[in-house]
Parts: structure tokens; sequence; C-alpha cells
């Protein structure tokens, strides 16, 4: 009768490392961690050149190649890639910045605007600066829910 370790035994190097990329794959979905991604195709590598009848030591060494070499090039790239991607501003920042108009005489003490469509209490930045009905203002900064311009 055969053992445990025999049948272990008679399992292809090839199937270990399609094991060992699906091992790294599972975390790399739970994590967002892209190293293990080309950990996984590394081992996904290894799995080819041990398909193909490699040895033990190849299979390790294209494993380390192609995981090292796709960590030096994807890296870079994607630090890169994430610099240059513009921040999405939502909520009362997106308000900073834009134009108003005044609804309500707007003074150091209040007033009104109407900003994207909605009506706000709104303050002058400025405590001696007023604003006239019909004036466009610029919104420098949301405190709770009024709006202070300028």
């Amino acid at each position: 009768m055969r053992s445990y370790h025999d049948h272990v035994n008679d399992i292809d190097a090839w199937v270990w490392w399609l094991i060992g990329a699906a091992a790294l794959g599972i975390p790399l979905v739970m994590t967002a961690m892209p190293e293990l991604g080309m950990l996984a195709v590394g081992a996904l590598a290894a799995a080819g050149v041990a398909g193909l009848g490699a040895g033990v030591v190849v299979q390790v060494l294209v494993f380390a190649a192609v995981s090292v070499a796709l960590i030096l090039a994807v890296r870079p790239l994607a630090a890169r890639h994430r610099a240059q991607r513009p921040q999405l501003v939502s909520g009362v920042e997106a308000l900073k910045g834009k134009q108003a108009v005044v609804l309500e005489r707007v003074d150091a003490s209040g007033g009104r605007i109407k900003l994207a469509g909605e009506i706000w209490s709104a303050r002058s930045l400025d405590g001696g600066q007023a604003y006239e009905v019909g004036q466009e203002v610029d919104v420098v900064d949301i405190e709770g829910a009024t709006a202070i311009v300028m």
C-alpha cells in the first residue's frame, strides 16, 4: 500500500508552481498588494518551464528572475502613474474655488448665495467687505453650512 508521501511525490513540479501561484494570487485580491501578483506571475513562469521538463534549479531561477524583473519594471511605472493621476475632489471640497451669485446681501454677519444650483448661507472673508444682490463671488472655503466668499 502506498503512503501519503508517495502520492505527494507523484505530483509534478509544475502543479506545485500553479498551487503557489494561486496561493499568491488569493492574498493579492484581498490585500491589493501588486507585488504578490508579480510573484504569482513568476510562479506561473516557473510552472511553464517545469512543464517543459526543466530542473528544479532552472525553475527557481526563472521564478526569481521573472518576479524581480516585474517588480523592478512595474513598480516605478505604477508610482509614476499614481503621481500623475488627478485627484477626484468631491463634497464641499469640490465647491471651493467655484463662483456663486449673491441672492441676499453678504457681509461679515451673513447673507445668501446660489452655489452649484443650491442656496447657501454665506459670509464675506473680509469683515469690511459687502457684496450686493446679483454680484458674482468666489467661494474660498466652506465652514459647516456656510460658504466663505470674496
